[in-house]
């Protein structure tokens, strides 16, 4: 039996989920756009605008970002599409805590009601949200039903983690979304912030000195978190910063061997929020 006969239910998430093109690809995943907005010019993160081209962007312009959540009629138009052939949708979404997203969604879904839709929040972003929406587009693809899907999803929330480090807060603190590490500004300007998402918070794990003492540290931090002879999955993810992390990438490999080792760079919408320089690591435990 072929992959689209058993796939029964969509997998539906939304850009900030940094997941590579090629497993979107591989899973039959649909992506909802955020908004990015610069100046007077709205683009569709991922479609109108790919990481090159807004990092360029930045770098040239005297605008600083700020983003949107998908409209409910995007929304509308995507479930609508991801169901058909299916028995329901499973959407697995960024954070409440930072955007949106959801509040849209559940308005379209109540616009939908002879599709049965289901909405999980993550309480994360980038790529701790990618892990949980992999989860559930791989138990889809195994035949799961939805009750199933969104088990597996919900599983994995408060389960999976992402350690990062920013060369900056502005970008977090100008676009509203600091939370707890909005203590942290105006403090010593030349530290180094290590960050994590928390409940769908950021919130700050530490301070160092050099940009090189920030990877040391990030490393020991995981090595905190991790067991010899876990199941681990990795994700490398960087915002214009490709030499870094595949730098980073190499050293996880080589120290934690995990069963899943991705690496991408962040999406413009997160790219707008975190700042150039960003590195960071998501990961959990089977």
């Amino acid at each position: 039996m072929s992959q689209s006969v058993l796939r029964r239910i969509a997998v539906v998430t939304d850009s900030a989920a940094d997941i590579p093109p090629q497993l979107i690809q591989k899973y039959g995943i649909q992506v909802e756009p955020l908004i990015l907005i610069m100046g007077s010019k709205n683009w569709r993160d991922g479609i109108d605008i790919d990481p090159p081209a807004f990092y360029e962007l930045l770098h040239n312009s005297s605008s600083f970002p700020t983003t949107s959540q998908p409209t409910v009629a995007s929304f509308v138009e995507c479930f609508s599409e991801a169901s058909r052939d299916k028995d329901g949708v499973v959407a697995v979404l960024v954070s409440d805590e930072l955007s949106g997203t959801l509040d849209s969604a559940r308005a379209a879904a109540e616009k939908l009601p002879d599709i049965p839709i289901a909405l999980v929040d993550s309480r994360a972003a980038s790529m701790q949200l990618g892990f949980t929406v992999l989860a559930a587009a791989r138990a889809a693809e195994s035949g799961a039903d939805l009750e199933e899907v969104v088990a597996t999803a919900r599983a994995l929330v408060g389960r999976t983690h992402i350690y990062f480090l920013v060369d900056t807060l502005e970008y977090l603190h100008r676009g509203g979304r600091i939370g707890a590490a909005a203590r942290l500004v105006g403090s010593a300007l030349n530290l180094k912030p290590i960050l994590e998402i928390r409940d769908g918070i950021v919130t700050p794990l530490t301070r160092v000195r050099t940009r090189r003492k920030a990877m040391e540290t990030l490393l020991n931090l995981l090595e905190e978190q991790l067991t010899e002879g876990d199941q681990i999955h990795m994700a490398v993810l960087h915002v214009a910063a490709p030499t870094e992390a595949t730098s980073l990438a190499e050293k996880l490999e080589a120290r934690f061997h995990p069963e899943e080792l991705i690496e991408n760079e962040c999406g413009p919408v997160l790219g707008a929020h975190a700042g150039p320089g960003t590195l960071g690591v998501a990961f959990y435990v089977e």
